[in-house]
Protein backbone atom coordinates (compact mmCIF):
# COMPACT_ATOMS: atom_id res chain seq x y z
CA UNK A 1 0.00 0.00 0.00
CA UNK A 2 1.87 3.16 -1.36
CA UNK A 3 2.26 6.00 2.00
CA UNK A 4 -1.00 8.19 2.70
CA UNK A 5 0.51 11.83 1.01
CA UNK A 6 1.10 14.56 3.42
CA UNK A 7 -1.34 16.76 2.49
CA UNK A 8 -5.10 15.91 1.05
CA UNK A 9 -7.44 18.25 -0.36
CA UNK A 10 -11.69 18.04 -1.17
CA UNK A 11 -11.48 21.55 -2.81
CA UNK A 12 -15.62 20.47 -2.98
CA UNK A 13 -15.85 20.75 0.42
CA UNK A 14 -13.00 22.88 0.97
CA UNK A 15 -11.71 20.28 3.21
CA UNK A 16 -7.87 19.41 3.77
CA UNK A 17 -5.96 16.89 5.54
CA UNK A 18 -2.36 17.63 6.56
CA UNK A 19 -0.05 15.70 8.68
CA UNK A 20 2.30 18.31 10.19
CA UNK A 21 4.55 15.76 11.36
CA UNK A 22 5.28 14.60 7.63
CA UNK A 23 8.78 15.26 6.48
CA UNK A 24 7.21 16.24 2.82
CA UNK A 25 5.47 18.70 4.09
CA UNK A 26 7.27 20.47 7.06
CA UNK A 27 10.70 20.53 5.26
CA UNK A 28 9.14 22.17 1.73
CA UNK A 29 5.54 23.32 3.00
CA UNK A 30 5.89 25.62 0.27
CA UNK A 31 4.77 23.18 -2.52
CA UNK A 32 1.56 22.08 0.15
CA UNK A 33 0.56 25.49 0.27
CA UNK A 34 0.42 26.06 -3.81
CA UNK A 35 -1.94 23.38 -3.71
CA UNK A 36 -3.55 25.01 -1.26
CA UNK A 37 -4.09 28.03 -3.19
CA UNK A 38 -4.83 26.28 -6.04
CA UNK A 39 -8.05 24.82 -4.56
CA UNK A 40 -9.28 26.22 -1.82
CA UNK A 41 -7.22 29.10 0.15
CA UNK A 42 -9.72 29.65 2.55
CA UNK A 43 -10.41 25.65 3.97
CA UNK A 44 -11.41 23.57 6.66
CA UNK A 45 -8.40 21.85 8.71
CA UNK A 46 -9.96 17.83 9.50
CA UNK A 47 -7.23 17.46 11.69
CA UNK A 48 -7.74 20.71 13.68
CA UNK A 49 -11.14 21.06 13.16
CA UNK A 50 -11.10 24.68 12.78
CA UNK A 51 -10.98 26.85 9.95
CA UNK A 52 -7.58 28.45 8.40
CA UNK A 53 -6.64 31.01 5.62
CA UNK A 54 -4.07 30.94 3.03
CA UNK A 55 -4.53 34.12 0.82
CA UNK A 56 -2.88 37.42 0.84
CA UNK A 57 -5.39 39.30 0.74
CA UNK A 58 -7.71 37.33 2.74
CA UNK A 59 -5.02 36.93 6.07
CA UNK A 60 -4.20 40.69 5.78
CA UNK A 61 -7.40 41.66 6.66
CA UNK A 62 -8.60 38.84 9.15
CA UNK A 63 -5.31 40.30 11.00
CA UNK A 64 -6.87 43.91 11.17
CA UNK A 65 -10.34 42.92 11.42
CA UNK A 66 -11.10 43.44 14.79
CA UNK A 67 -14.33 41.20 15.19
CA UNK A 68 -11.50 38.77 15.97
CA UNK A 69 -9.04 38.96 18.82
CA UNK A 70 -6.43 36.98 20.44
CA UNK A 71 -8.21 36.56 23.68
CA UNK A 72 -12.09 34.96 23.87
CA UNK A 73 -12.69 35.81 28.33
CA UNK A 74 -12.95 39.25 28.17
CA UNK A 75 -16.12 38.70 25.97
CA UNK A 76 -17.61 35.59 27.44
CA UNK A 77 -17.00 33.09 29.89
CA UNK A 78 -15.76 29.42 29.81
CA UNK A 79 -18.66 28.19 30.57
CA UNK A 80 -20.81 29.49 27.67
CA UNK A 81 -17.89 28.96 25.02
CA UNK A 82 -18.08 25.12 26.61
CA UNK A 83 -14.35 25.76 26.97
CA UNK A 84 -12.57 23.28 29.35
CA UNK A 85 -11.41 24.75 32.74
CA UNK A 86 -7.78 25.40 32.92
CA UNK A 87 -5.33 22.91 33.41
CA UNK A 88 -3.64 23.04 36.87
CA UNK A 89 -0.29 21.87 35.94
CA UNK A 90 0.11 24.94 33.56
CA UNK A 91 -0.87 27.18 36.40
CA UNK A 92 2.76 29.20 35.78
CA UNK A 93 2.61 29.06 31.98
CA UNK A 94 -0.73 30.57 32.19
CA UNK A 95 0.07 32.86 34.79
CA UNK A 96 2.59 34.74 32.17
CA UNK A 97 0.33 34.71 29.28
CA UNK A 98 -2.37 36.13 30.99
CA UNK A 99 -0.59 39.58 30.87
CA UNK A 100 1.15 39.02 27.66
CA UNK A 101 0.91 41.63 24.68
CA UNK A 102 0.84 38.86 22.10
CA UNK A 103 -2.83 37.62 23.91
CA UNK A 104 -4.57 41.05 24.86
CA UNK A 105 -7.17 43.01 23.51
CA UNK A 106 -7.57 46.70 24.24
CA UNK A 107 -7.75 48.75 26.13
CA UNK A 108 -5.68 46.61 28.55
CA UNK A 109 -3.02 46.05 25.14
CA UNK A 110 -3.22 49.52 24.54
CA UNK A 111 -1.97 50.94 27.66
CA UNK A 112 1.08 48.26 27.98
CA UNK A 113 1.86 48.79 24.37
CA UNK A 114 1.93 52.23 24.81
CA UNK A 115 3.94 51.94 27.58
CA UNK A 116 6.54 49.68 25.82
CA UNK A 117 6.47 50.74 22.14
CA UNK A 118 8.87 53.34 22.59
CA UNK A 119 12.10 51.61 23.07
CA UNK A 120 10.94 50.28 19.54
CA UNK A 121 10.27 52.70 17.18
CA UNK A 122 13.01 52.65 14.57
CA UNK A 123 14.59 55.91 15.79
CA UNK A 124 15.28 54.46 18.83
CA UNK A 125 16.49 51.18 17.36
CA UNK A 126 18.85 52.62 15.16
CA UNK A 127 20.84 53.70 17.95
CA UNK A 128 22.04 50.08 18.28
CA UNK A 129 23.38 49.76 15.16
CA UNK A 130 26.83 49.80 16.56
CA UNK A 131 26.36 47.53 19.26
CA UNK A 132 25.15 44.92 16.63
CA UNK A 133 27.96 45.48 14.20
CA UNK A 134 30.51 44.86 16.95
CA UNK A 135 28.65 41.83 18.25
CA UNK A 136 28.70 40.30 14.52
CA UNK A 137 32.29 40.78 14.17
CA UNK A 138 33.12 39.97 18.03
CA UNK A 139 31.78 36.25 17.54
CA UNK A 140 32.73 35.89 13.96
CA UNK A 141 36.34 37.17 15.42
CA UNK A 142 35.62 33.71 17.63
CA UNK A 143 35.79 31.08 14.87
CA UNK A 144 36.67 32.63 11.81
CA UNK A 145 39.70 30.45 12.36
CA UNK A 146 38.17 27.21 12.93
CA UNK A 147 36.84 26.82 9.17
CA UNK A 148 33.72 25.59 10.05
CA UNK A 149 30.83 26.12 12.41
CA UNK A 150 27.23 25.51 13.76
CA UNK A 151 25.46 28.71 12.86
CA UNK A 152 22.57 28.46 14.58
CA UNK A 153 24.00 28.37 18.72
CA UNK A 154 26.93 30.26 17.88
CA UNK A 155 25.91 33.79 15.63
CA UNK A 156 22.08 33.34 15.34
CA UNK A 157 20.79 33.04 18.79
CA UNK A 158 23.93 35.22 20.20
CA UNK A 159 23.15 38.30 18.33
CA UNK A 160 19.31 38.42 19.03
CA UNK A 161 19.42 37.35 23.15
CA UNK A 162 22.14 39.74 23.57
CA UNK A 163 20.82 42.97 21.86
CA UNK A 164 17.09 42.19 23.35
CA UNK A 165 19.37 41.82 27.27
CA UNK A 166 21.06 44.63 27.39
CA UNK A 167 17.86 46.39 25.88
CA UNK A 168 16.06 45.51 28.84
CA UNK A 169 18.75 45.82 31.34
CA UNK A 170 18.88 41.74 31.84
CA UNK A 171 22.64 40.34 32.65
CA UNK A 172 24.03 38.90 29.38
CA UNK A 173 25.41 36.11 30.95
CA UNK A 174 21.74 34.95 32.02
CA UNK A 175 21.26 34.44 28.34
CA UNK A 176 21.99 30.59 28.05
CA UNK A 177 19.03 30.11 31.04
CA UNK A 178 17.06 32.69 29.10
CA UNK A 179 17.82 30.70 26.12
CA UNK A 180 16.54 27.13 27.60
CA UNK A 181 13.61 28.88 29.13
CA UNK A 182 12.45 29.89 25.96
CA UNK A 183 13.06 27.15 24.04
CA UNK A 184 11.23 25.16 26.27
CA UNK A 185 8.12 26.93 26.56
CA UNK A 186 7.62 27.74 22.76
CA UNK A 187 7.16 23.85 22.93
CA UNK A 188 3.78 24.69 24.01
CA UNK A 189 2.95 25.69 20.99
CA UNK A 190 3.25 22.96 18.38
CA UNK A 191 0.41 20.93 17.54
CA UNK A 192 -0.42 17.79 19.79
CA UNK A 193 2.05 18.54 22.15
CA UNK A 194 2.63 16.21 25.04
CA UNK A 195 1.91 16.02 28.61
CA UNK A 196 5.55 15.80 29.35
CA UNK A 197 5.81 19.09 27.38
CA UNK A 198 3.09 21.18 29.37
CA UNK A 199 5.13 20.32 32.34
CA UNK A 200 8.57 20.99 31.57
CA UNK A 201 7.07 24.84 29.64
CA UNK A 202 5.32 25.29 33.19
CA UNK A 203 8.58 24.59 35.23
CA UNK A 204 10.38 26.88 32.51
CA UNK A 205 7.43 29.40 33.08
CA UNK A 206 7.98 29.21 37.05
CA UNK A 207 11.66 29.72 37.12
CA UNK A 208 11.93 32.44 34.43
CA UNK A 209 9.00 34.25 36.30
CA UNK A 210 10.96 33.91 39.59
CA UNK A 211 13.93 35.07 37.87
CA UNK A 212 12.46 38.34 36.10
CA UNK A 213 11.24 39.28 39.52
CA UNK A 214 14.41 39.26 41.05
CA UNK A 215 15.37 41.60 38.60
CA UNK A 216 12.68 43.61 38.51
CA UNK A 217 13.34 44.34 42.63
CA UNK A 218 16.92 45.07 41.85
CA UNK A 219 15.90 47.74 38.99
CA UNK A 220 13.50 48.99 42.05
CA UNK A 221 16.17 49.58 44.39
CA UNK A 222 18.70 50.89 41.92
CA UNK A 223 16.92 52.50 38.46
CA UNK A 224 19.34 52.24 35.38
CA UNK A 225 19.09 53.48 31.89
CA UNK A 226 17.41 50.73 30.45
CA UNK A 227 13.63 49.39 28.81
CA UNK A 228 13.01 47.21 32.36
CA UNK A 229 13.33 50.32 34.47
CA UNK A 230 10.92 52.16 32.19
CA UNK A 231 8.79 50.22 32.44
CA UNK A 232 8.54 49.88 35.98
CA UNK A 233 8.47 54.32 36.42
CA UNK A 234 6.68 55.08 33.13
CA UNK A 235 2.87 55.55 33.94
CA UNK A 236 0.36 56.30 31.62
CA UNK A 237 -3.39 58.03 32.84
CA UNK A 238 -1.71 57.37 36.21
CA UNK A 239 -1.03 54.25 36.22
CA UNK A 240 2.08 51.95 36.07
CA UNK A 241 2.18 48.07 34.94
CA UNK A 242 1.65 45.68 37.68
CA UNK A 243 4.71 43.19 39.09
CA UNK A 244 2.64 40.57 37.06
CA UNK A 245 2.20 42.69 33.47
CA UNK A 246 5.97 43.32 34.35
CA UNK A 247 6.98 39.72 34.63
CA UNK A 248 4.95 39.17 31.60
CA UNK A 249 6.31 42.01 29.31
CA UNK A 250 9.79 41.18 29.49
CA UNK A 251 8.36 37.41 29.22
CA UNK A 252 7.66 38.43 26.01
CA UNK A 253 10.07 40.74 25.20
CA UNK A 254 12.84 38.23 25.67
CA UNK A 255 11.25 35.85 23.77
CA UNK A 256 10.03 37.36 21.01
CA UNK A 257 13.11 39.36 20.84
CA UNK A 258 15.19 36.44 19.79
CA UNK A 259 12.97 33.42 19.15
CA UNK A 260 12.08 34.20 15.26
CA UNK A 261 15.18 36.02 14.65
CA UNK A 262 17.40 32.87 15.53
CA UNK A 263 15.37 30.86 12.90
CA UNK A 264 14.99 33.78 9.91
CA UNK A 265 19.04 34.08 10.64
CA UNK A 266 19.48 30.43 10.04
CA UNK A 267 16.56 30.18 7.36
CA UNK A 268 18.05 33.32 5.52
CA UNK A 269 21.80 31.72 5.43
CA UNK A 270 20.81 28.49 4.00
CA UNK A 271 18.57 30.23 1.54
CA UNK A 272 21.03 32.77 0.21
CA UNK A 273 23.69 29.66 0.35
CA UNK A 274 20.75 27.79 -1.89
CA UNK A 275 20.74 29.97 -4.41
CA UNK A 276 22.10 31.16 -7.53
CA UNK A 277 22.93 34.67 -6.06
CA UNK A 278 25.78 35.68 -5.04
CA UNK A 279 25.68 37.40 -1.32
CA UNK A 280 28.49 40.42 -2.91
CA UNK A 281 25.10 41.89 -5.00
CA UNK A 282 22.93 40.88 -2.58
CA UNK A 283 24.54 42.98 -0.14
CA UNK A 284 26.08 45.88 -2.15
CA UNK A 285 24.04 48.61 -1.67
CA UNK A 286 21.47 49.57 1.15
CA UNK A 287 18.63 49.27 -0.94
CA UNK A 288 19.44 45.95 -2.44
CA UNK A 289 20.20 45.02 0.88
CA UNK A 290 16.91 46.00 2.07
CA UNK A 291 15.08 44.07 -0.89
CA UNK A 292 16.88 41.11 -0.24
CA UNK A 293 16.01 40.96 3.42
CA UNK A 294 12.46 41.17 2.98
CA UNK A 295 12.78 38.39 0.35
CA UNK A 296 14.20 36.30 3.06
CA UNK A 297 10.96 37.14 5.14
CA UNK A 298 8.09 36.22 2.86
CA UNK A 299 10.17 33.17 0.65
CA UNK A 300 11.20 31.30 4.44
CA UNK A 301 9.26 33.24 7.21
CA UNK A 302 10.05 32.13 10.83
CA UNK A 303 6.56 32.03 11.65
CA UNK A 304 3.62 30.34 9.81
CA UNK A 305 0.68 30.69 12.19
CA UNK A 306 -0.94 32.95 14.04
CA UNK A 307 -4.79 32.28 15.34
CA UNK A 308 -7.55 34.25 16.07
CA UNK A 309 -10.57 33.97 18.27
CA UNK A 310 -14.27 35.17 16.80
CA UNK A 311 -15.46 37.38 19.09
CA UNK A 312 -19.51 37.21 17.84
CA UNK A 313 -21.06 35.07 15.57
CA UNK A 314 -19.35 36.18 12.24
CA UNK A 315 -20.40 35.43 8.78
CA UNK A 316 -17.53 35.74 6.46
CA UNK A 317 -17.49 36.53 2.33
CA UNK A 318 -17.10 32.72 1.66
CA UNK A 319 -20.30 32.01 2.97
CA UNK A 320 -17.93 30.28 6.23
CA UNK A 321 -20.23 31.06 9.41
CA UNK A 322 -18.20 30.98 12.63
CA UNK A 323 -19.78 31.31 16.15
CA UNK A 324 -18.82 33.62 18.82
CA UNK A 325 -15.51 31.58 19.97
CA UNK A 326 -14.54 29.62 17.09
CA UNK A 327 -10.95 29.80 16.67
CA UNK A 328 -9.20 30.38 12.87
CA UNK A 329 -6.08 30.04 12.12
CA UNK A 330 -3.88 32.50 9.47
CA UNK A 331 -1.40 30.98 7.64
CA UNK A 332 1.12 33.77 7.34
CA UNK A 333 3.96 31.12 5.56
CA UNK A 334 1.08 30.77 3.09
CA UNK A 335 0.32 34.28 2.61
CA UNK A 336 3.83 35.16 1.43
CA UNK A 337 3.63 32.47 -1.77
CA UNK A 338 0.00 33.71 -2.79
CA UNK A 339 0.39 34.08 -6.73
CA UNK A 340 -2.51 36.41 -6.94
CA UNK A 341 0.12 38.80 -4.72
CA UNK A 342 3.62 37.31 -5.87
CA UNK A 343 4.85 36.27 -9.27
CA UNK A 344 6.54 33.49 -8.96
CA UNK A 345 6.25 32.94 -5.34
CA UNK A 346 8.12 29.52 -4.89
CA UNK A 347 10.98 31.42 -6.37
CA UNK A 348 14.04 33.22 -3.85
CA UNK A 349 14.44 36.66 -6.07
CA UNK A 350 16.05 39.13 -3.75
CA UNK A 351 15.27 41.75 -5.95
CA UNK A 352 11.51 41.73 -5.84
CA UNK A 353 9.45 44.71 -5.03
CA UNK A 354 6.16 43.36 -4.73
CA UNK A 355 4.67 44.30 -1.66
CA UNK A 356 4.76 43.84 1.83
CA UNK A 357 5.18 40.09 3.46
CA UNK A 358 2.73 39.60 6.45
CA UNK A 359 5.87 37.71 8.42
CA UNK A 360 5.78 40.19 11.05
CA UNK A 361 1.57 40.61 11.16
CA UNK A 362 -0.33 42.67 10.53
CA UNK A 363 -2.95 45.54 12.55
CA UNK A 364 -3.38 45.68 16.16
CA UNK A 365 -0.51 43.01 17.07
CA UNK A 366 1.89 43.75 13.93
CA UNK A 367 4.98 42.95 15.81
CA UNK A 368 6.23 45.45 18.56
CA UNK A 369 9.98 44.34 17.86
CA UNK A 370 9.88 44.21 14.17
CA UNK A 371 12.35 47.53 13.55
CA UNK A 372 15.18 45.38 15.71
CA UNK A 373 14.39 42.36 13.63
CA UNK A 374 14.77 44.00 10.59
CA UNK A 375 18.01 45.71 11.38
CA UNK A 376 19.77 42.98 12.98
CA UNK A 377 18.94 40.84 9.78
CA UNK A 378 20.38 44.04 7.94
CA UNK A 379 23.65 44.05 9.84
CA UNK A 380 24.43 40.54 11.31
CA UNK A 381 23.85 38.55 7.43
CA UNK A 382 26.07 40.99 4.84
CA UNK A 383 28.75 41.26 7.68
CA UNK A 384 28.62 37.35 7.83
CA UNK A 385 29.06 36.82 4.15
CA UNK A 386 31.33 39.99 4.03
CA UNK A 387 33.62 38.04 6.55
CA UNK A 388 33.12 34.27 5.04
CA UNK A 389 33.00 34.96 1.61
CA UNK A 390 33.76 31.35 0.85
CA UNK A 391 31.31 30.26 3.09
CA UNK A 392 29.14 26.97 1.82
CA UNK A 393 26.68 24.45 3.71
CA UNK A 394 28.43 21.50 5.20
CA UNK A 395 25.85 19.24 4.59
CA UNK A 396 21.81 19.28 4.20
CA UNK A 397 20.23 21.28 6.91
CA UNK A 398 17.73 19.68 8.94
CA UNK A 399 14.47 21.23 9.47
CA UNK A 400 12.70 21.06 12.48
CA UNK A 401 10.02 19.03 13.10
CA UNK A 402 7.60 21.72 13.51
CA UNK A 403 4.94 23.98 11.95
CA UNK A 404 3.92 27.10 13.93
CA UNK A 405 7.85 27.86 13.64
CA UNK A 406 9.18 26.74 10.71
CA UNK A 407 13.14 26.74 11.04
CA UNK A 408 16.42 24.99 11.58
CA UNK A 409 17.70 22.53 14.32
CA UNK A 410 21.40 23.27 13.01
CA UNK A 411 22.74 24.55 10.69
CA UNK A 412 26.80 23.35 9.93
CA UNK A 413 29.21 25.48 7.56
CA UNK A 414 32.26 25.51 6.34
CA UNK A 415 35.02 27.74 4.43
Amino acid sequence: MPPKPAIIIDSAKRSVSIDVHDPDFYRAPLSAYAEIHAHCPAFYWSEREQWYFAGYDQVNALLRDRRFGRQILHVATREELGMPAPKPHLKDFDALEEHSLLELEPPTHTRLRTLVNRAFVSRQIEQLRPDIERLSHTIIDGFEQDGEVELLKTYAETIPVTIIARMLGIPVDAAPNLLDWSHRMVRMYVFNRSHETEFDANQASADFADYLKTIIAEKRRKPADDLLTHMITSEKDGERLSEAELVSTAALLLNAGHEATVHQIGNAVRTILQSDHAPGDLFATEATTDLAIEECLRFAAPLHIFQRYALSDIELDEGIALRKGDKIGLLLGAANVDPRKFSDPDRFKPARDEGVNVSFGAGLHFCIGAPLARLELKLSLPILFQRLPGMRLKHPPEVKDSFHFHGLERLDLVW
